[in-house]
């Protein structure tokens, strides 16, 4: 509540000014019913009258309304009220405002202004109290605990309010090293698809060069012309392969020295990776399975891995998996639930799966969404659109 305040007073700082000397300013104009109603003989020191009561109350609260001139403000009330104290005209409510100018110097200006403005402020109390009272050791004490109350105050307030601006700070720099980690996960993520793409089409690119050589020694007519083509092909894809891995090499720049070279999984293996998941997970499959190519299936591989990994994380003990692969309409549906903890699992701070898995279906045109399911457990939907193997 007090937040949400604080930022409606920030948005309308004048209104919030205007309020903040309403009270104070409506005790005055209540006042000035009695103060009009008595004798000026009965008064002690100058009589002001209706109006210059209302005027030097207004003197009096009108520097209260400079919000970001605190140190101005104080000194503007404390000269009136010195001039006040020079006249010999007797303390108004309005005189208040120099309690509520030393609160505000404490509260927004540095330690060496507040306790200036305090030492003014328990002057003006003596002064007072030598003018228009005898003064007693007890009354002069009573009034500086007062005083040193509000004073303390305003210090713990400005302690506090940038105790909060600090926490703010934090908080926008946390979230900015949040949005620059995730920003730094998916290039690591783009990064790595790149390579595992490589690696796919390095594979295809190889056969085809296998497969080019062996033709050169296997035709028979026209041999000759047969097996220059042959060799043009070879050497094309063999200047292909290369050409491609001087510009992804870039990408396995800072790999270890042990890189796995085993050929990359697909839907063919999805089945050992259900069965072999620490969670408990079966895996359904609707609709006729088409042959996918090899990018697109180890996108839905890693896909469904990653999120058995989250079940595995966040679902919580005795969660359980289904993996569902559905063919049967115009986009391959990749769908994985568990009925685990769902909305109440705790979030991981540093977890980027995710934005894998939308960099992976992305780069096919397709979507994914993860999100907790009513009643408990969380769905992690994909959909790809359907291209078949060349």
């Amino acid at each position: 509540m007090f937040g949400k305040v604080r930022a409606w007073s920030r948005r309308h700082e004048k209104l919030a000014g205007v309020l903040r000397v309403a009270p104070l300013a409506t005790l005055c104009a209540i006042l000035a019913i009695p103060y009009a109603a008595a004798s000026p003989s009965a008064t002690v020191g100058p009589y002001l009258g209706v109006a210059g009561y209302l005027a030097l109350s207004a003197a009096l609260l009108a520097p209260l309304l400079w919000r970001d001139r605190a140190v101005a403000s104080f000194a503007v009330i404390a000269l009136i009220s010195f001039g006040q104290w020079l006249a010999g005209v007797n303390p108004l409510p309005a005189n208040l405002a120099v309690l509520v100018a030393l609160w505000a110097v404490a509260y927004r200006c540095s330690f060496r202004w507040s306790l200036a403005a305090g030492l003014v402020t328990e002057l003006g109390v003596f002064l007072a109290l030598a003018r228009w009272d005898t003064p007693t050791l007890g009354m002069f004490f009573s009034a500086s605990i007062f005083t040193v109350t509000v004073w303390l105050t305003g210090l713990y307030a400005s302690t506090r309010r940038r105790y909060l601006e600090g926490l703010e700070e934090r908080a926008e720099r946390a979230e900015r090293e949040r949005d620059q980690q995730a920003r730094m996960a998916a290039a690591a993520e783009r990064a790595r698809i790149a390579r595992e793409l490589h690696d796919v089409v390095a594979h295809n690119v190889s056969v085809m060069v296998v497969q080019a050589d062996g033709a050169g020694y296997a035709l028979d007519s026209d041999p000759e012309q047969a097996r220059e083509a042959v060799r043009a092909i070879s050497k094309t894809g063999r200047a292909a392969l290369a050409e491609m891995r001087r510009l992804v090499g870039v990408l396995r720049e800072g790999e270890q020295a042990g890189t796995d070279y085993t050929p990359q999984p697909g839907l063919g293996q999805l089945e050992d990776l259900v069965r072999g998941s620490a969670v408990p997970a079966r895996l359904q499959v609707g609709g006729v399975p088409v042959e996918l190519p090899e990018g697109q299936q180890l996108a839905v591989y890693r896909i469904v891995q990653e999120a058995l990994t989250n079940a595995l994380k966040h679902g919580g003990p005795g969660a359980q998996a289904l993996v569902e692969i559905d063919y049967s309409g115009p986009e391959l549906v990749v769908r994985v639930t568990d009925d685990g903890r769902g909305a109440a699992a705790p979030r991981s701070a540093d977890g980027h799966g995710l934005i894998g898995m939308r960099e992976r279906v992305g780069m096919y045109g397709g979507a994914v969404s993860a999100e907790p399911l009513r009643g408990g457990g969380f769905e992690v939907l994909a959909r790809l659109p359907m291209v078949k193997a060349a």
